[in-house]
């Protein structure tokens, strides 16, 4: 990798708060500039991570959700063997900041109080289409609430901070550190969908080294507290070995 080089990276925003905590240290350790773009995982527009591939926008490296890269890597525009779990995230409930908090604890409260709001926000990628797909019809209220589906988390929580939704339901670290909004907590482990992001390196990208060097940064000992800080539950330990007691991140724990 030349020292003028540049990575370009496309990122979701589930694992972005993490991400954005974690790259001055990437770049001061490695000396690798990065410029990042962001996008959907998932969904329908012009802004998804796959229509922005598909139109030529430049990448080495995306980061996404599990789903969203498992469409890429279908479609070809992943590099074989690069793709790396990187951690997981359960969906929760943001409010208006100041608001009661509404019990989202158990299925029955979480029902009720999306059925008290005259407007729940979702994201229109991965955690967005499980939740109109599958999650609201299962427990029978998808024809009794009123749903917006926002481009991006971010504009989700935006629409509850600006009070044009009562609630939004999101990956729990697109919450945490969303400006106007408090956290009410997460969704019921039985109706809970656990979202993985995970990290690969673009097909015909002329900086596979200083790619694969983000991945195994991200996938490091060094990455686990700020994912853990941001919401998200690090994977790390699993990719070292399914054969050794610890991973990269139990290990920085001991």
């Amino acid at each position: 990798m030349s020292e003028s080089a540049q990575l370009n990276v496309l990122i979701s925003g589930g694992f972005a708060s993490a991400y954005e905590r974690l790259l001055p240290e990437f770049k001061r350790m490695s000396d690798i500039e990065v410029a990042t773009g962001s996008g959907a995982s998932q969904g329908a527009g012009p802004q998804t991570i796959a229509a922005q591939l598909a139109r030529g926008v430049e990448a080495d490296v995306v980061i996404l959700s599990r789903e969203g890269l498992s469409e890429l890597i279908a479609a070809n525009r992943i590099a074989t063997g690069t793709n790396v779990d990187l951690a997981r995230v359960p969906l929760g409930v943001a409010v208006r900041a100041g608001t009661p908090k509404s019990d989202v604890s158990t299925v029955e409260t979480f029902k009720q109080a999306l059925l008290r709001a005259k407007t729940v926000a979702i994201g229109g990628s991965t955690s967005g289409i499980w939740l109109t797909t599958d999650l609201f019809p299962r427990i029978g209220i998808a024809e009794k609430i009123s749903v917006k589906a926002a481009p991006r988390g971010r504009d989700a929580t935006d629409m509850v901070a600006a009070g044009d939704a009562d609630l939004a339901v999101l990956p729990v670290s697109e919450i945490l550190h969303a400006v106007g909004v408090d956290f009410a907590g997460s969704i019921a482990p039985e109706i809970q969908f656990m979202q993985v992001f995970s990290v690969a390196v673009v097909a015909g990208s002329r900086e596979i080294e200083g790619s694969k060097r983000l991945i195994e940064f991200l996938a490091s000992a060094r990455a686990c507290e700020a994912i853990r800080n941001s919401g998200l539950e690090p994977l790390a330990d699993l990719q070292v070995s399914k054969t050794t007691k610890h991973g990269p991140c139990s290990l920085a724990l001991e």
